[in-house]
């Protein structure tokens, strides 16, 4: 059967998350918790269903933007439903502006998002959330000029029109959507629930999380665990005040994240990990990070790491050939490339970063519009990236970047954070759990990291 080239172009989406319980998805998916130094997603599921199924448990979890971690936490929402738990996973992005986050934006997108999940669970009225969000309204009511939109009069919100019970999720929907894109009514929002965040926290507990997990165990649910993604993009910049905003939220702000009365995961910025702060964080919270590294495809000395090329390569074919058994796969790999060489070449220099691997992949494809895939136009998508890549690039990055090459070695300094979070040096684990660095391999012929 030939390759049908549009489905296998819409197969190489680099933004598509895959969802393990989707049929279509699972083919494509490949575990490469083998050569990633550890399974990080049974330790996060173990954690929560053998050793402290009874008592709400809070973990970080980070790694590189694009790196696979979203499919690695749908893909533990699965399984901790598979072992009886009710799941709550969201994306953060799409309730909070990430150049600008508080914890009382956090705290609201929580109780929308477990309320909005719950919403057919015949729950108390939240006397006291009602009440605080009616004291934002009323906030965000006061004179403030440039609100296109009425607002609702203080006494509806949280009612929808075809409804005259009070929903909190539409209440908390209500404020999120005018605030979300107004930094004017973000920060009134902010000064008033700012001083009223600890009793915030205890009206989510007490009349959301508390009453929810005791209704769901009635149902034969062993507990409530919310998964909190894309918090790992919220932005570096400072706060008014001078508080990098990462800090801000992970550390100063860790008594209220580790505090939600269910089981919760959260992703943390990967820059966070080699902040001057990261020996307050590891103090604030439960454990430290669990970190998912990138696919390892070569070792420190630069030999060929076999075991991370073997299941790189079954990532591309799978898009291609996702009916056929991995051996069947490889026997065809002459029908998708030119040569299993530029394969190879295409794995090596995504420097096992899975996201990076699908955008020149689905670029390749798109140049090219036909099928097998050429060695040449490889070589001219490796050009063009590098060029965007080294244009952002100083002298004095470059010295850091020579640096990280020869020692594969990081220090916390915020240059090398600033490199880590353009992705330009990116993590690695051994088989024995040990960190190491390396540059972005699309970097490694670029002629400015040559000694001087």
């Amino acid at each position: 059967m030939t390759i049908d080239l549009r489905k296998f172009f819409q197969a190489t989406n680099p933004s598509k998350i895959l969802v393990i319980e989707n049929a279509e998805d699972e083919k494509y998916y490949i575990d490469f918790s083998s050569v990633r130094g550890g399974k990080i997603i049974e330790e996060l599921r173990d954690n929560i269903t053998f050793f402290s199924p009874e008592e709400p448990t809070c973990v970080l979890f980070t790694g590189h933007i694009g790196c696979g971690k979203s499919t690695e936490l749908l893909r533990l929402k699965t399984e901790l439903e598979a072992e009886g738990f009710y799941v709550v996973y969201f994306e953060s992005s799409e309730d909070m502006e990430m150049a600008d986050v508080d914890i009382g934006d956090f705290l609201l997108s929580v109780a929308r998002r477990v309320s909005q999940s719950l919403d057919d669970m015949s729950l108390d009225e939240p006397s006291l959330l009602k009440e605080l969000l009616q004291g934002a309204w009323r906030v965000l009511n006061a004179d403030i000029v440039g609100i296109k939109a009425k607002l609702p009069l203080i006494g509806n919100v949280g009612v929808s029109s075809d409804s005259d019970k009070f929903s909190l999720a539409f209440g908390i929907g209500e404020i999120t959507a005018k605030t979300k894109d107004d930094a004017t009514l973000r920060g009134r929002l902010n000064q008033y629930l700012g001083p009223q965040k600890t009793k915030l926290l205890e009206a989510i507990n007490s009349e959301l999380l508390e009453p929810a997990v005791e209704k769901l165990k009635q149902q034969g649910k062993k507990g409530l665990v919310v998964i909190v993604d894309n918090l790992d993009r919220v932005d570096s910049r400072a706060k008014s005040w001078g508080r990098p905003q990462q800090e801000y939220l992970f550390i100063d702000q860790s008594e209220y994240l580790t505090k939600l009365r269910c089981h919760v995961v959260y992703t943390m910025p990967l820059a966070l990990k080699f902040s001057n702060d990261y020996g307050n964080l590891t103090q604030r919270f439960p454990e430290d990070p669990k970190v998912l590294p990138m696919v390892s495809v070569e070792l420190p000395d630069g030999s060929v790491f076999e075991p991370g090329m073997v299941l790189l390569r079954q990532m591309v074919l799978a898009r291609a050939f996702p009916d056929l058994e991995p051996e069947q796969r490889l026997a065809r790999v002459s029908e998708v490339f030119e040569d299993a060489k530029s394969m190879d070449r295409l794995c090596q220099v995504s420097g096992g970063h899975v996201r990076d691997l699908l955008r020149l992949l689905n670029n390749w494809i798109q140049r090219e519009r036909k099928l097998p895939l050429s060695r040449q136009t490889l070589e001219a998508l490796i050009r063009y990236r590098r060029n965007e890549m080294t244009m952002q690039i100083s002298d004095d990055e470059w010295e850091l970047l020579r640096q990280v090459k020869k020692r594969k070695k990081v220090r916390g300094d915020l240059e090398y954070q600033a490199l880590i979070h353009s992705r330009l040096v990116f993590e690695y684990r051994d088989g024995g759990g040990e960190s190491w660095f390396d540059i972005n391999p699309i970097l490694a012929e670029a002629g400015e990291l040559e000694e001087l």
